[in-house]
């Protein structure tokens, strides 16, 4: 089952898994030493620790939406054992995100907004794809996709240190199709759909806090990608900004934990959600 699903007020969240991978693990967790990080997430042999590719499908009363998407279809071999990549449907899908989708009845001409929370391959993969014929194609037929300005004018300037993460075919097709619709700042995209900027891991990387009924529900992305990313000096090495992650790391897990988020981690490759506790002075995530 590629799916688990929970209700948020009148919203129905589907955790979808889109497939895996493998990063270094020392890359993961930054200046964090390795005795201390192995104890939460074991590393192979490369020193590669396992990550979900997990994405957020979101039924509200107006719109279907989506968060990220996964790597998508387009990469080589290479690539793929590079980053340790498991994203093969069973169902002769294209990709595992698509079966995931079908599990629970829709497909990706049934959603109307795709948020990307920023554009590095592992998130933004998705947005397109190779068809049969490897011709380049938009994934959503119909959803607008929505993304930062800032960030998708950073991924035009990637430079030595972040070009290995951004790939101009997994956005550069949405813009010249009108498809892509940047926003600046705190927006509200539809009723209870907020995107909500934090910055860090990258300039203008966003989070998505949901609202209904008096609940509240975050996907947090890069800004904290795994449970074991929870106390606020465990940031990653990837990350340009690692100062500023730690503020709005600092700020929005404090408003999680004062309201009751319910918390999405998107590479967490066990915890797929769940709610901010304190063991002491220690922060440990409750699953629903």
């Amino acid at each position: 089952m590629l799916h688990r699903t929970t209700q948020l007020g009148d919203f129905t969240l589907h955790a979808l898994e889109a497939g895996t991978q493998k990063l270094d693990g020392g890359a993961m967790f930054g200046v964090v030493p390795k005795p201390l990080w192995e104890k939460r997430i074991a590393a192979d042999e490369r020193n590669r620790i396992p990550l979900a590719l997990r994405c957020l499908l979101v039924e509200t009363p107006d719109a279907l939406v989506l968060i990220d998407n996964g790597v998508g279809n387009k990469e080589d071999e290479k690539f793929i054992d590079i980053y340790g990549i498991e994203n093969t449907a069973s169902d002769g899908s294209p990709t595992r995100l698509e079966q995931a989708l079908a599990e629970i009845g829709f497909s990706v001409g049934d959603v109307d907004w795709m948020i990307d929370t920023h554009l590095h391959f592992d998130h933004a993969g998705g947005n397109t794809y190779h068809d049969a014929e490897a011709r380049l194609q938009l994934t959503f037929p119909r959803a607008k996709y929505v993304v930062q300005k800032g960030e998708l004018a950073w991924a035009h300037r990637a430079n030595e240190r972040t070009r290995a993460s951004y790939f101009d075919r997994n956005y550069d097709p949405v813009v010249e199709a009108g498809r892509m619709q940047l926003v600046e700042g705190i927006v509200e995209v539809l009723p209870g759909v907020e995107l909500r900027p934090t910055p860090g891991h990258t300039p203008h990387h966003q989070s998505v806090v949901l609202r209904s009924r008096g609940e509240a529900a975050c996907f947090l992305a890069d800004v904290c990608p795994t449970s074991a990313h929870l106390p606020l000096p465990w940031i990653m090495g990837y990350d340009v900004e690692p100062l500023v992650t730690l503020e709005s790391k600092r700020a929005l897990l404090a408003e999680a934990h004062r309201e009751r988020w319910l918390l999405v981690f998107e590479h967490d490759p066990v915890v797929a959600w769940g709610r901010l506790e304190y063991d002491g002075k220690r922060p440990v995530v409750v699953e629903p």
